[in-house]
């Protein structure tokens, strides 16, 4: 949480005002009872109207100052909070910008969410909090009791017994509720997670008529995060009444010991009111800190949890080159091994093949079999545990990784499309791109067709996620996003899934006719779609078992084999009868 503060750097002025502003609203509430006792033993004692009005006049003024800097106060702090939480939130989404894909994976999306929203709200709420009371509440707390003290030492003792006494219960409470919040928060988050589960999945929850067991889930879910919320609140509870009876402890011996005081006359009435009224600014200032500290402490937990993500160093250093060279091979897998995070085994084993400028490498194997795998490497979406990635003659660590990114077009394996324009979407493939692009693109992705049905065309609204497109124009689309950079490698994984097989041809024939040096990689279930690909890899169980043409592979690759006979089953025959 510590770490947190360099982000209140701009915000000093306010930093120091707001607590400032407060004192000063402080030290005008503690000569209140000092006012009142004037008023009490001066005015009313001689029965002196005039004294008894110039009191009341100087209460008024007390209380308007006191709302003045009040307000002030709000301002600032209210100012520093809400500017600190938005840099706050701009700093921790950049970071979740830096962060591998590994590290995603560790933290998950729904820790994230939850972070970047609730935790950082529960911060700026503490901040602001801070600001206003954290001085305050303690000055008029000790200013109380040296105010007490003045009017009558003997009497006062009670406010330095009363005073250790009721912070040893306070911070005590403190340090048993700061770990039972961050578990609330953690139980939060395991909302989120069913939440998200269930609205994403919708569909099949509903085609498989679980909606009762997901309603019973989230709701074993919810009852978690009851319970611990109700555990740390029946704590964090004890706060409020064990200060009451702590303060009117005090309260009654104050009075008992004042009215004795009073009757042998050492003590004025005045005096007896204004040491009552120091103790019921004590027992208020202790109410506001007692809340304070719990909100204090919700933030300190989420402020760690916040802290925890904004320390993590990105685990992949980027290179320094931004140009490619002219080799004549584009991609380079030199005996590479992947094994991902907290995983026991290897995704990838001992893997080598080289790709050519101008060839089409299709990429085939079972599910599981290491395919995407393959294929993220090759961006650097995630590093080799072992051997090296070469992209145009350079390891691909050696490239900054913008500028590596620049020369692909990555098609992922689930289309993603982001509310906007038809356009919008595609000018994430070139920004700048003209309407003479936007025709080409769509052409060679086999989209122009649809997109020319679409009222507005290219101008036509797209909903979250794609919705209102069917599953093959979203395919097509995403392909023609990665075709608007003109990019030196296309990567297509398993992103033609949607498409009926002729349109699918079609694609493959338009990708080949882009250009001479384009190098691009099918990944694909379909043996179709990568028979007549340049070089086919098969995978199986994250291991190369074959490399060649779908010839070769036929005559000599079992698993190939196997996979394309699955899907051609007529196909053996047919080789029969030739032979």
């Amino acid at each position: 949480m510590k770490s947190l503060f360099i982000y209140l750097k701009n915000y000093k002025k306010e930093c120091v005002l707001a607590p400032l502003f407060k004192m000063l609203e402080a030290t005008f509430e503690l000569f209140v009872p000092l006012v009142v006792k004037l008023m009490i033993d001066e005015g009313i004692g001689n029965n002196d109207k005039n004294y008894v009005m110039k009191m009341a006049v100087m209460l008024v003024l007390l209380a308007i100052i006191g709302l003045v800097a009040s307000i002030t106060a709000q301002f600032y702090s209210a100012k520093a909070a809400t500017g600190f939480s938005s840099e706050l939130r701009h700093t921790f989404f950049k970071r979740i910008q830096e962060l591998t894909f590994s590290q995603t994976d560790k933290f998950g999306t729904d820790t994230l969410i939850t972070r970047i929203t609730s935790d950082i709200n529960q911060v700026q709420n503490g901040v602001n909090l801070v600001l206003r009371l954290f001085l305050r509440s303690p000055f008029i707390v000790i200013g109380a009791m040296i105010m007490a003290f003045r009017v009558d030492t003997k009497a006062a003792l009670i406010f330095a017994v009363t005073i250790p006494v009721l912070s040893i219960v306070v911070f005590g409470i403190m340090l048993i509720t700061i770990p039972l919040y961050k578990s609330v928060q953690n139980k939060l988050e395991q909302i989120m997670t069913s939440t998200r589960e269930n609205l994403i999945g919708v569909r099949v929850i509903r085609a498989f008529h679980r909606e009762e067991d997901e309603i019973r889930r989230f709701k074993d879910n919810n009852d978690n995060l009851s319970m611990a919320q109700k555990f740390v609140g029946k704590i964090s509870g004890l706060m409020n009444p064990v200060t009451f009876i702590i303060v009117n402890g005090a309260t009654m011996y104050l009075i008992y010991v004042g009215a004795l005081r009073v009757e042998v006359g050492i003590l004025t009435q005045g005096a007896v009111i204004a040491l009552l009224n120091y103790m019921s600014q004590i027992l208020v200032e202790l109410i506001k800190l007692a809340n304070l500290i719990i909100q204090v402490t919700k933030a300190w937990a989420s402020g760690d949890r916040i802290a925890e993500v904004l320390n993590v160093v990105p685990d992949m250093e980027d290179g320094s080159e931004t140009e490619i060279t002219d080799a004549d091979t584009s991609v380079i897998f030199d005996n590479v091994s992947l094994r991902y995070a907290g995983s026991a085994g290897y995704a990838l084993e001992n893997i080598s093949f080289t790709a050519k400028k101008g060839q089409v490498i299709g990429i085939i194997g079972g599910t599981g079999s290491g395919k995407s795998s393959l294929i993220n490497l090759i961006p650097r979406f995630y590093d080799a545990t072992e051997g090296s990635v070469k992209a145009f003659g350079r390891d691909v660590r050696e490239y900054k990784v913008s500028s590596l990114r620049d020369f692909m077009g990555i098609v992922p394996q689930k289309t993603e499309l982001f509310k906007g324009t038809i356009a919008d979407n595609l000018r994430w493939g070139n920004k700048d791109a003209t309407e003479e692009d936007f025709e080409e693109a769509l052409e060679i992705s086999q989209a122009k067709e649809y997109v020319e049905q679409k009222p507005g065309k290219t101008e036509y609204k797209i909903e979250q996620k794609g919705r209102n497109l069917s599953g093959g124009q979203k395919q097509r689309l995403t392909i023609a996003r990665a075709i608007m950079k003109k990019p030196k490698i296309l990567i297509l994984d398993d992103s033609a899934s949607a498409l009926d097989f002729a349109t699918d041809a079609r694609l493959r024939m338009a990708i080949r006719g882009m250009s001479k040096d384009l190098t691009t990689f099918i990944v694909s279930q379909r043996a179709a779609s990568v028979q007549y690909a340049d070089q086919i890899i098969v995978l199986d169980d994250g291991k190369l078992v074959g490399l060649g043409t779908h010839e070769v592979l036929m005559q000599d690759n079992k698993v190939y084999r196997e996979i394309y006979l699955s899907q051609f089953p007529d196909a053996e025959s047919e080789r029969g009868k030739e032979a």
